[in-house]
């Protein structure tokens, strides 16, 4: 009697043993799943909103102080037009404002499908020449009237860009607007002297009138360098979520979430949000 009670012993140890390793085996394989899923589509893991402002807000400045771009608007349209440093062209070309080669471009390039299947898109050896290259796009004859703007009025440079034919969608200036109020851009902004504003001015002026000498307007056109920006825009409205969007534009969750620089799913009545590009 004595073996059989220490057999079943034995036996009922070996169970507990075994039905333990089986949950720590699993629960390891689920957690190692886990970890990949959650970076394995981009390769690395997404940078958010706010660590994006954090690495690119001095280049934005250097650029409001060079040119008077302001830093908040530069920086809010770098984050809807990277997705917040995520999308391709930012990660694989340094590329944050999808400029594309035109008949100027000298260096290296890539092909993506935009506006025709192999469109070309210029690649930067860092992130400082894409930067520069978006502030110089900008000096043409057709945004010439921003750069007379306060180089801390934002509002004023949202609603000039729409109206200079920057982007297509009518409510890209409330877009940018609320971007920067969300993330506090304007706190980058700096206000300028009457002198500085004038001396600023005609540092611009030059700019604009050495870039029509060396690209003539018939030799290239500005929709071959940048297309006007193409976004399809919602304002939320009663009782709609992530989930209820993702499903009525047929998009994911996280890429809502990507382009509009969200960490959680509260969306709030009359928020607008970037659906596509």
């Amino acid at each position: 009697m004595k073996k059989f009670f220490y057999g079943m012993f034995v036996f009922m140890m070996l169970i507990t043993s075994c039905s333990s390793r089986r949950g720590t085996l699993s629960s390891s394989k689920s957690g190692s799943n886990s970890k990949t899923s959650s970076s394995s589509s981009v390769g690395r893991p997404t940078m958010a909103g706010n660590d994006y402002i954090a690495q690119y807000k001095d280049i934005a400045i250097a650029e409001m102080n060079k040119y008077g771009i302001p830093a908040s608007i530069k920086l809010a349209q770098a984050l809807l037009e990277s997705g917040n440093g995520n999308s391709y062209l930012a990660r694989e070309a340094n590329n944050h404002f999808g400029i594309k080669c035109g008949g100027v471009w000298k260096g290296k390039s890539v092909t993506r499908p935009d506006d025709n299947i192999n469109d070309c898109f210029r690649v930067y050896d860092n992130p400082q020449q894409s930067f520069r290259d978006h502030s110089e796009f900008l000096l043409r004859p057709r945004y010439s009237a921003l750069f007379k703007l306060d180089k801390d009025d934002y509002k004023s440079w949202a609603k000039g860009l729409k109206a200079a034919g920057y982007a297509t969608n009518p409510r890209y200036p409330d877009l940018l607007i609320e971007m920067i109020e969300r993330y506090h851009l304007d706190q980058y902004d700096r206000r300028e002297t009457p002198k500085e504003k004038v001396v600023r001015e005609e540092v611009v002026k030059e700019e604009i009138v050495q870039n029509v000498q060396e690209t003539p307007p018939a030799t290239v056109k500005t929709e071959e360098i940048k297309s006007p920006l193409a976004m399809r825009i919602h304002e939320v409205k009663a009782q709609e979520t992530l989930y209820s969007l993702s499903k009525l534009y047929n998009v994911s969750v996280e890429q809502i979430k990507s382009l509009n620089g969200l960490t959680d799913e509260v969306l709030s009545l009359g928020q607008l949000l970037v659906i596509s590009k």
